[in-house]
């Protein structure tokens, strides 16, 4: 089968070719006629897995569309867009994929470039995170200058994730603040309460109680917060913080509210220490006193507690 697409390719390629030459009767060459027999042969080669000719047959497309006196924009970007998914080089087929964005968006088609870059970012996602975060929030500012808020903010938080995931915390905080404004925008009330947790969550981990319990304050303005199993959460995890009960934070944490988090805001949670606390439980006040089973007990709530926070 694959042989059988490669012979197909350069079928087309020869055609293109073809349509290239110019003779006595015909003085012009045909850019689009062969700019299409090369998309036809990128199609075959890419059905071959053979990647790098595929790449190179969408770029040949590009150009003989840019020969083109129509000039047809949206289908040499998208030639350009396809070069770059067709890559094995991952930095330079991001920068194909950001060039052809650009055309995008200079020639009044922002949703198709918004596309484009968060289908970059899952590509490089696996291999350069810091690079995913850019691309995700250059696709969400797209879709934020054309009022699509309801896109621009999932993209947001595919970002504010691998930011707390690259430790970035002072810039994932201020991520999750504009995705919580931008879910009170739409009228998303539920999501800002799970941005408010995860806001907590991050600001916990800069040390920074103050910014953590601002951010409940300031959610308690937001229909439906106030008393609400969020909340409460919360509410508990910030008082468990602040008076360093370890136990108190530890089941709030691990808690199924925490727990069935987005995973890198859910490892924030059981991963959370109190202040001076060196992750151990504070023994129960009310443990048994003289009996055979009284330290054995306390001493096992720490190694459950060690156990749930690796």
């Amino acid at each position: 089968m694959a042989a059988q697409k490669i012979n197909e390719a350069h079928e087309h390629i020869a055609k293109a070719e073809k349509c290239l030459k110019t003779s006595l009767t015909k003085w012009k060459p045909d850019f689009d006629s062969a700019a299409s027999e090369y998309a036809k042969a990128a199609v075959c080669f890419k059905n071959a897995k053979q990647y790098e000719q595929a790449k190179d047959a969408y770029l040949k497309e590009a150009e003989y569309h840019t020969e083109n006196k129509t000039y047809p924009f949206l289908k040499k970007r998208k030639a350009i867009e396809q070069a770059g998914m067709m890559m094995k080089k991952m930095p330079e087929a991001i920068q194909y994929i950001e060039k052809a964005c650009m055309m995008y968006i200079e020639n009044g088609t922002p949703d198709t470039a918004a596309m484009a870059l968060d289908r970059a970012g899952k590509l490089i996602e696996p291999i350069n995170l810091e690079k995913a975060v850019d691309l995700y929030q250059k696709a969400a500012g797209v879709f934020e200058n054309e009022d699509r808020l309801r896109q621009a903010v999932e993209l947001l938080g595919k970002a504010s994730r691998l930011l707390v995931r690259l430790k970035r915390l002072d810039e994932a905080a201020a991520a999750l603040q504009k995705e919580k404004n931008m879910y009170k925008e739409i009228e998303n009330f539920p999501m800002c309460f799970k941005k408010t947790t995860a806001q907590v969550l991050v600001h916990l981990h800069r040390g920074d109680y103050v910014a953590a319990d601002k951010c409940v304050r300031e959610s308690y303005s937001l229909p439906g917060y106030s008393g609400s199993e969020d909340c409460v959460a919360m509410e508990t995890l910030l008082q468990g913080y602040d008076e360093q009960d370890e136990d108190q934070v530890y089941r709030v944490c691990n808690s199924p509210l925490l727990k069935y988090m987005d995973n890198d805001y859910a490892k924030l949670a059981i991963s959370l220490r109190v202040p001076g606390g060196g992750g151990k439980k504070k023994k129960a006040a009310a443990a048994p006193q003289g009996g055979a089973s009284g330290a054995p007990a306390a001493e096992e709530e720490e190694d459950d507690y060690e156990g749930g926070l690796c």
